[in-house]
């Protein structure tokens, strides 16, 4: 950490920060396969037992399982794939609890607002809204605790955006079962955008969230404020295009860039390296 800041020393400074692991490492590094596999078994027998009984009181639970699983692996993935996590996991998971929550509130009251207003959303403006609501929490978190790791970032960025898709494709799931009454649009519904999401929203707030981490411990912070306000209208552009774009092939691309760029923050932060390399 440069000497030109001493105010982010202290206490105060290193409380967002987890302890190593006294055991388990190899364990704890596939733990993510476990909640993968689990949650996919979980998931069959629910839809099974649903069909077989027509009872409706398992719906929310298959659409719980079914949006969770895949979101939840990644950031369990992000948190132990290393020695030690980059941070606490009572950390992680308030992020995701709350910070789901949160987003798709304010993502919703705004695009109420912006729709009553104007009467259309523009899908640029919908993917700056989203991506703004998913970032309230790990704003918060970084002006508490003044993180001075710079690492810890991308775990909070992907549980932001765990909590955030987890609650909007149970959303998506509800609406497929009101438009179709059907059991199978629902499982399309959620396999589809279970497998997209760490491509999609774990991604772009990932990488945002990642960048924000480094400021206060950058040599240069003019730049490293640049660097984040860049890579969120990154991640607005990368969303408005997969909301705006009905092709394909665009959105494999949009896809492939968040994965490739959620695996290169997640690596740079396992590996200390780059701007994600701790002062």
């Amino acid at each position: 950490m440069s000497s030109s800041h001493p105010s982010t020393a202290g206490p105060a400074a290193t409380r967002l920060v987890a302890t190593p692991r006294t055991g388990g490492t190899s364990a704890a590094r596939w733990s993510w396969l476990l909640v993968l596999v689990g949650g996919v078994a979980a998931y069959l027998v629910v839809l099974r037992v649903l069909v077989i009984t027509s009872n409706v009181n398992l719906f929310p639970a298959l659409l719980l399982i079914g949006a969770v699983t895949v979101p939840l692996s990644v950031l369990v993935l992000a948190e132990e794939l290393g020695d030690t996590p980059l941070v606490p996991g009572w950390a992680a998971l308030l992020t995701a609890v709350v910070g789901g929550i949160v987003g798709v509130v304010a993502a919703g009251l705004l695009e109420y607002d912006t729709m009553r207003q104007l009467g259309t959303v523009p899908m640029l403006l919908v993917g700056f809204i989203e991506e703004a609501a998913k970032l309230v929490v790990p704003v918060v978190l970084y002006l508490v605790w003044h993180p001075t790791d710079p690492r810890g970032g991308v775990v909070i960025g992907v549980a932001a955006g765990t909590g955030f898709a987890t609650l909007e494709t149970m959303g998506y799931g509800f609406q497929a079962l009101l438009s179709s009454g059907g059991v199978s649009a629902v499982d399309g519904t959620l396999l589809l955008r279970g497998l997209l999401s760490p491509a999609c929203h774990i991604a772009w707030t990932g990488m945002t969230a990642a960048m924000l981490w480094r400021i206060r411990s950058a040599p240069h912070r003019g730049r490293a404020v640049l660097g984040f306000v860049v890579t969120f209208l990154a991640a607005v552009a990368l969303h408005a295009t997969w909301d705006g774009s009905s092709s394909r092939p665009v959105h494999v691309v949009v896809a492939v860039v968040g994965l490739a760029v959620l695996v290169g923050f997640v690596v740079a932060a396992r590996r200390g390296r780059g701007p994600l390399a701790r002062a």
